[in-house]
């Protein structure tokens, strides 16, 4: 684990129809015996934002150089001549960085809005440029409004260290004949409070929950309980949750993503072209909070908290910024209503230790809560019923000085939404499933090899009066398996690594399916298709 913390400081999607678009074989090239000075810039298999025809504005949010710890700070202007009613809104962030540098967590927010969350690749001396597009549709009321901006990518740049990261970011605003049907307000916390208008009949909250850091949290998955000899111990173990409360009132759980950074796992050789699922665009938690809806609209401040089930007591690592999306109704001034069903089972969570010249711990844990109530609308009485069912399941091997490292986790969140109202009921069904499969060892040469799978799925089922009206099933897979010598000169450290990335989205609007593969850093496959 101290390998780890030395390597790494940081802490819906469009279906496309048939083939991938732009997207063509990669180029035969000459693939060296090792990795060089140089690679192939950063890509990911993630389906690039569908972006409509038509008239578009763009506008420059933020530029600047990261250097240090200081954020960039400017202010925000609505575009001119393409209305404030727009059909999508795409952000682009584009880099470059050259040198030695580590990987980053990033932050843009836009009048206390967090927009956008991401991490940076790692360079290589020759530098490297990348890009990341992100819908924000979903902020268009932040954005119809002159905004203070900050960003910050927490950065060192010294004597060791010397990647400076150059960013910039663009919004662009897509006209259209159709405006996008979009949140009627986009909220942030006033110290830890918030008051929503009196007329919401819609809540949702989303938070942006990453364990970052350079210390343990970053790696939480790897937690051990106190008796056991490993460099990172919580007395629970690995077993993490975030937890949302409204008044102190537990209104929402859910797993969180095991984000790996691009120095993750003792190898940045396996993140050099491929950065894991979600590495570069960080997404949000969703709760739904409608069933508070009746306590919330009183018109009065309420205490929203979000929490990590699992963190030691006194220790820090996690980032957990809310915003909250709200729908009003516009034909009622105030919408009342009441909870009518809070269920929370009791939180289980078994850490087992077993010791031995291979030391294991075995997690077993999960949660589960139900939350019902209705709001009182100007179209009828509508009662929203949220059902989150959170399971973990981990074995965690290693030996004295931790030269093997071994981890086979899966985490389960299960949700189910069902508004019922005026007409038939709209039941909404997620899973989602996260996996983390890898093996580190270090061998007398000082030879240390990573193999590690990460897996990122998702099926969402849509039925109306329980008739199945769409549905998408998302598989993000990655697999890397790189080995290098420790403790030499970046010269001589004799790096070899193949990774891939292959990502599926099929549904009833579509499909997409690309292939990414790279071997010492250069790209071999990039390959798409249905």
């Amino acid at each position: 684990m101290k390998r780890r913390i030395v390597m790494s400081m940081l802490a819906g999607a469009t279906l496309l129809a048939s083939s991938l678009l732009g997207a063509t074989p990669a180029r035969s090239a000459e693939v060296p015996a090792e990795f060089g000075t140089d690679w192939h810039d950063p890509r990911t298999a993630a389906p690039p934002v569908a972006k409509p025809s038509g008239k578009s504005c763009q506008v420059t949010v933020a530029e600047a150089q990261f250097r240090d710890f200081t954020p960039y700070k400017g202010t925000y202007t609505p575009p001119e001549g393409c209305g404030d009613r727009w059909n999508k809104v795409v952000l682009r962030l584009d880099g470059k960085v050259k040198g030695r540098q580590y990987d980053r967590l990033g932050h843009l927010q836009l009048g206390g809005v967090e927009i956008f969350r991401t991490s940076t690749p790692q360079p290589s001396p020759d530098g490297i440029e990348w890009s990341v597009e992100k819908d924000v549709t979903r902020y268009s009321d932040t954005l119809r409004r002159s905004q203070d901006v900050e960003m910050l990518i927490g950065n060192v740049v010294d004597d060791t260290y010397t990647g400076i990261i150059d960013v910039k970011v663009t919004l662009t605003f897509y006209a259209g004949r159709s405006p996008a049907t979009t949140p009627d307000r986009v909220l942030a916390l006033q110290d830890g409070t918030l008051t929503t208008p009196r007329n919401s009949e819609r809540i949702v909250a989303e938070v942006y929950a990453t364990g970052s850091g350079g210390g343990c949290e970053e790696y939480w998955y790897l937690s051990v309980p106190g008796p056991a000899p490993y460099s990172c111990q919580a007395d629970g173990g690995p077993y993490r949750e975030v937890q949302i409360r409204v008044d102190g009132r537990l209104a929402g759980i859910a797993t969180p993503f095991p984000h790996v950074w691009t120095g993750g796992w003792s190898n940045p050789f396996l993140w050099y072209v491929i950065p894991g699922p979600r590495a570069f665009d960080i997404k949000p938690i969703e709760y739904d909070l409608t069933p508070f809806a009746g306590i919330l609209n009183d018109g009065r401040p309420h205490r929203v908290e979000v929490s990590v089930v699992g963190v030691p007591e006194g220790q820090s690592g996690w980032s957990a910024p809310v915003n909250v999306l709200v729908r009003q109704d516009a034909r009622r001034a105030h919408v009342t209503g009441k909870i009518t069903v809070h269920k929370a089972d009791d939180l289980a969570n078994s850490s087992t230790y077993t010791p031995g010249s291979e030391h294991r711990v075995v997690t077993e844990g999960g949660h589960r809560l139900t939350v019902a109530g209705y709001v009182d609308t100007s179209h009828g009485r509508v009662t929203t019923t949220v059902r989150r069912s959170l399971t973990t399941d981990s074995t965690h091997r290693w030996t004295d000085g931790e030269n093997l490292d071994a981890l086979d986790a899966t985490w389960t969140d299960d949700e189910s939404l069902i508004v019922d109202g005026p007409g038939p009921a709209r039941t909404t069904r997620t899973q989602r499933t996260y996996t983390m499969d890898g093996t580190t060892t270090l061998g007398a040469d000082d030879r240390l090899r990573t193999v590690l799978t990460l897996g990122d799925r998702a099926a969402v089922v849509t039925a109306y009066g329980g008739r199945r009206t769409a549905w998408s099933r998302l598989d993000d897979t990655y697999s890397g398996d790189a080995t290098w010598t420790v403790n030499v000169p970046r010269d001589q450290r004799h790096a070899v690594g193949t990774t891939s990335e292959r990502y599926r989205l099929h549904g009833s609007d579509g499909c997409y399916d690309r292939s990414l593969t790279s071997v010492q850093g250069v790209l071999t496959e990039d390959r798409g298709g249905c």
